[in-house]
C-alpha cells in the first residue's frame, strides 16, 4: 500500500503519478484518504487530551474525599464519568475510520515509477530484440495444437473432458518437455544465478494475497476454497513474498533471492471473446518463479539483474524475444514498474509474453508488513520487492514446438533440455 506520510506529504505529485496509469478518479481517492487521515489524527489527539485529563483528576477525587468535599468530589467522579463516555465514543469513531482508512488503502494502486511512460499498451516500449529463426524451420510454420494433436503429445479434449478448456493435458515427449524446462529452468536460477529454491504451499490464506496486491482487487480472478478459506496458488509470488510477512530482518540478511516451482491457478475472468486456443491462455499452468527482497537503494539494478537472469533462459532456448517497458495503464495494480519479456511464435505469428519482471518498490511490503534494521538499535524500514516469471511454462512451449519445428513435421529439442529429456527431438 502507499505510505501515508509521502501522501500527506505530497498530494499532487501521488495524483500526478497515478494519472500516468489512465482514467481513474485519482484526485477523489486521494482527497478522501487525506479526509480520514486528518480525521483520524484529530481523535487520535483528542483521546489523548482528555486520557490525560482524566488521569490527572484521578488523585482529585482521593483528595476532595479526604478533605470531606464529598459534594465536590461526586460531581468531579460524574466529570470524569462524561470524559470516560466521551473518549468511548472517540474510539469507537476512531475504529471505523482506520478501517475505512486501511480498506481505501487496499484499493489504491501503486505509483508508478517516474521512468514508466503515460499511456496503454500501445504506449509500451520494445527496448531491445533478440534472435533469429533456427536454420530448417519450415517456410510455413504449424501453430503449436497442430504439432502437438501430430505428435501425439497435447490432449485439449481429453483435459477438457476432465477439467473444462483450459486445462491442457501433456503426453508422453510432451510431458517430459514440460518437466524438462521445469528442472532446467530451477537448476539455472539456482546454480548459476544465485536462488535459493523453495517448495511453497500451494494454498493461500486471505492475509497472504492481501500482503501481495492480490486481494481485494483479484479475488474473482483467483479459485477460492471457501470452507477452509484457502485460494489456490495463482503465482508462486504470494507464498514466496509471504515467507517474511511481519518479520524485521537483518541488513545482512539481505538480498534474499527465491526461485519456485509452481502450477498457477486462474479464473481469467473476463477473458471470454480472447484467443484462447491451444495454451495461449489457461486456468492451470506451470511456472517457474524468481523473487527477491532488497535494501531500498539496491532494487532498480535488482530489478535489471533479474530481467537479464529471465533473458538468459530464453536465449538459452535459441527463442527469439524482446523486452518490453509496460506504461501506466498496461501496468499490474501492484507494480511500480515492469520488464515483460515476449517470445516470437511463427505458427501463430504473436508475441506472447512467458515473463513479467517487477520492482514493486515497499508497496508490497507494507501490506505483508516486511521490515529490515540496517543496523542494531536503528529504526526499522521496509524492504523493497521484485519478482518475475523466469519462465511462464505453456507460452514458452508454445514458442519453443513452433520455432524448433522442422519441415519434417517433428520438433527439436534445443541443447540445454537433452540431458533432461534423454531425446534430442521428438517424431
Amino acid at each position: 500500500m502507499l505510505d501515508l506520510r509521502a501522501v500527506r506529504e505530497d498530494p499532487d505529485g501521488v495524483i500526478a503519478g497515478l494519472a500516468v496509469r489512465g482514467e481513474g478518479d485519482w484526485g477523489r481517492l486521494v482527497g478522501r484518504l487525506l479526509e480520514l487521515d486528518r480525521e483520524r489524527r484529530g481523535l487520535i489527539g483528542e483521546v489523548d487530551k482528555l486520557r490525560a485529563r482524566r488521569n490527572a483528576s484521578s488523585p482529585g477525587v482521593a483528595a476532595l474525599k479526604r478533605q470531606g468535599r464529598t459534594e465536590d468530589a461526586a460531581a468531579l467522579i460524574h466529570e470524569m464519568r462524561e470524559v470516560g463516555d466521551r473518549i468511548g465514543g472517540h474510539e469507537a469513531r476512531l475504529a471505523q475510520v482506520e478501517e475505512l482508512l486501511h480498506g481505501l488503502l487496499l484499493e489504491i494502486p501503486n505509483v508508478p515509477d517516474p521512468e514508466v511512460p503515460a499511456g496503454g499498451a500501445d504506449a509500451n516500449r520494445v527496448l531491445r530484440e533478440h534472435g533469429a529463426p533456427p536454420a530448417g524451420a519450415p517456410a510455413e510454420p504449424a501453430p503449436h495444437w497442430d504439432i502437438g494433436e501430430r505428435l501425439g503429445i497435447l490432449d485439449f479434449p481429453r483435459g477438457a473432458k476432465v477439467a473444462g478448456s483450459g486445462f491442457p493435458v501433456y503426453v508422453g515427449a510432451g510431458a517430459t518437455l514440460e518437466r524438462a524446462l521445469i528442472n532446467w529452468l530451477l537448476d539455472l536460477h539456482v546454480r548459476a544465478h544465485g536462488y535459493t529454491e523453495i517448495q511453497p504451499p500451494l494454498l493461500i490464506n486471505h492475509e497472504a494475497a492481501t500482503g501481495t496486491g492480490h486481494l481485494p482487487k483479484f479475488a474473482e480472478e483467483m479459485y477460492e476454497v471457501p470452507a477452509d478459506g484457502f485460494f489456490l496458488v495463482p503465482t508462486a509470488e504470494v507464498p514466496l513474498t509471504n515467507l517474511h510477512a511481519g518479520e524485521i530482518l537483518a541488513a545482512d540478511e539481505l538480498p534474499i533471492r527465491y526461485a519456485a516451482y509452481t502450477p498457477c491457478f486462474r479464473r481469467e475472468a473476463g477473458a471470454h471473446g480472447r484467443d484462447t486456443r491451444g495454451l495461449l491462455r489457461l486456468h492451470q499452468f506451470d511456472k517457474v518463479e524468481l523473487m527477491r527482497f532488497e535494501r531500498p537503494e539496491d532494487s532498480a539494478d535488482a530489478l535489471e539483474e533479474m530481467t537479464a537472469h529471465a533473458e538468459e533462459s530464453l536465449r538459452q532456448l535459441g527463442l527469439r524475444h524482446r523486452v518490453v517497458l509496460l506504461a501506466g495503464g498496461d501496468l499490474g495494480f501492484a507494480n511500480a514498474r515492469t520488464y515483460d519479456l515476449e517470445v516470437w511464435a511463427p505458427g501463430v505469428g504473436q508475441w506472447l509474453e512467458v515473463s513479467s519482471c517487477s520492482v514493486y518498490g515497499d508497496y508490497q511490503a507494507r501490506r505483508a508488513g516486511v521490515r529490515f534494521r540496517r543496523e542494531k538499535g536503528a529504526s526499522p524500514e521496509f524492504v523493497h520487492t521484485l519478482n518475475g516469471s523466469a519462465l511462464g511454462l505453456a507460452r514458452t512451449l508454445v514458442a519453443l514446438l513452433e520455432t524448433w519445428q522442422n519441415a519434417g513435421g517433428g520438433v527439436v529439442v534445443p541443447e540445454p533440455l537433452r540431458r533432461y529429456t534423454g531425446f534430442e527431438r521428438i517424431g
